[in-house]
């Protein structure tokens, strides 16, 4: 029997873990350029940095899920702790560029295995109500801040520490969480008995890396090696949507495409990720190599798109209730495009409030109302057995649009400099941000498939079902 003060210390538990993942996501962008002074990496390899985590995060996210369920939720949970806390040493002690890479990639397959068990573990320790729902807002409240705390936390760690401690810091989480966690946390597993779809993982995972691999090499590769890696890729969503439809327990029951909300709820939850995590990186990159801001004034430069997000957050969240998903997911995707337009003129001489202020603060309303919008359009046409593959399937929109976003970005910015002074530099930064604009209409078709409040109200959305 779980006690009602024993509940809340168990979410602050949790909370804690899903803080330290998502933070761990968005820290690693401000290092980027001490990352890449200190190791060796090929060209544009340093992108693998941040890419390798999401990639792996959002590609092994539903399998990780399933294997919470099946094997014990507090006990895949204990497990993802001590492998994630040893690939953030391993992360740390990295001795090359490659070394880093394959590291960060570990790690993210370990937070994919981390997340959906705590997640999980919030869901059973509270039961369906009042409580629940308190306790899932608390959640995404503190994932949300972890999603924007990076730059604010990162600059004074890389600057004060070195860019090492980025994930040093993990390691007292991960064993504060190890310890407490047999004491605060009932173990469970899912209904049923599934299997592992893990050639369902597998493609998807490799279709990715395989496209993420083409776009960042594509400035440096023939038009034919691009051409056939992406005609690869494709090759290898196809075997996943094969794998899918043959699979007695699939990752992703190919049916809940079925919903137009779902479906365009996930297109603007893509186009957020891809739009946040490019544009960030472009503008840690235009700060710190073409102004050349210390990475402590970076954070401080960049803190207003993350204010600016928490609170259009919160007012997003009541103007969905009131006007539907699909206006407030418009509306935020212009916003957002007015920002980056504003970011399209940085010149070597931009002053703070000329480019910080303005254009990440109007970028980060858009984004803190419209991601969410998009998460609320791709769960409220779900029926209660899908759920949970709908949840993991928007978590993973958001990662793996991020590894997209910093790789067709970095490509473009690449492909737009002819030189390495600041002045041609920031000349790749400024088409790179003009480029968001594509993310931008990605989203806004997504829109465009959602139904309005007035159409939802009459009945005209039902439930996606086997």
């Amino acid at each position: 029997m779980v006690t009602e003060k024993k509940r809340w210390f168990a979410l602050a538990l949790l909370c804690l873990t899903g803080f330290m993942i998502i933070l761990d996501a968005s820290i690693v962008l401000v290092a980027v350029p001490s990352i890449e002074r200190e190791l060796i990496f090929s060209s544009g390899g340093v992108q693998w940095v941040p890419s390798g985590y999401a990639l792996m995060f959002g590609g092994l996210l539903l399998l990780g899920g399933r294997i919470s369920d099946l094997l014990g939720r507090r006990r895949v949970l204990m497990t993802g702790l001590v492998l994630f806390g040893a690939c953030s040493l391993l992360c740390g002690f990295a001795w090359s560029g490659d070394a880093l890479v394959l590291a960060r990639g570990l790690q993210g397959a370990a937070a994919a295995v981390l997340a959906p068990s705590a997640l999980s573990i919030v869901m059973t320790t509270f039961p369906s109500g009042a409580d629940r729902n308190k306790a899932l807002g608390i959640w995404g409240a503190t994932s949300g801040v972890g999603g924007t705390a990076g730059s604010l936390i990162g600059g004074p760690v890389t600057d004060g520490l070195g860019w090492q401690w980025i994930f040093f810091i993990n390691v007292p989480v991960c064993v504060l969480v190890l310890v407490l966690a047999p004491v605060l946390l009932m173990d469970s597993r899912g209904p049923g008995r599934r299997g592992f779809d893990v050639a369902g993982a597998a493609s998807v995972t490799a279709a990715l890396i395989v496209l993420v691999y083409a776009v960042i090499e594509a400035p440096e590769s023939s038009v034919g090696r691009t051409v056939a890696l992406i005609v690869l890729s494709a090759l290898l969503f196809g075997l996943f949507v094969l794998v899918e439809k043959r699979s007695a327990a699939p990752l992703v029951p190919l049916r809940i495409f079925r919903s137009r909300s779902l479906v365009g709820g996930n297109l603007i939850t893509v186009a957020w990720g891809l739009a946040a995590f490019g544009l960030n990186y472009i503008y840690t990159q235009y700060a710190q190599l073409a102004l050349g801001v210390s990475a402590i004034r970076y954070g401080l430069m960049s803190a207003v798109l993350a204010a600016a997000a928490v609170v259009a957050s919160m007012v997003g969240q009541h103007l969905v209730t009131r006007v539907g998903p699909r206006v407030v997911g418009f509306v935020s995707l212009v916003i957002a495009g007015v920002g980056t337009t504003l970011m399209c003129r940085v010149t070597v001489d931009s002053g703070y409030f000329e480019l910080a202020f303005w254009g990440l603060t109007i970028f980060g309303a858009g984004l803190g109302a419209g991601t969410v919008a998009g998460a609320i359009a791709a769960l409220s046409d779900v029926a209660g057995e899908d759920s949970g593959v709908a949840s993991g399937l928007q978590s993973a929109s958001f990662q793996i649009g991020g590894a997209v976003g910093v790789a067709v970005l970095s490509a473009v910015a690449t492909a737009a400099t002819t030189g390495t002074t600041p002045i041609a530099l920031t000349h790749g930064y400024r088409i790179a941000f003009l480029a968001v604009w594509s993310f931008i209409v990605l989203g806004l078709a997504g829109c465009g498939l959602l139904v309005s409040r007035k159409q939802s109200t009459q009945g005209q959305l039902e439930p996606v079902t086997s």
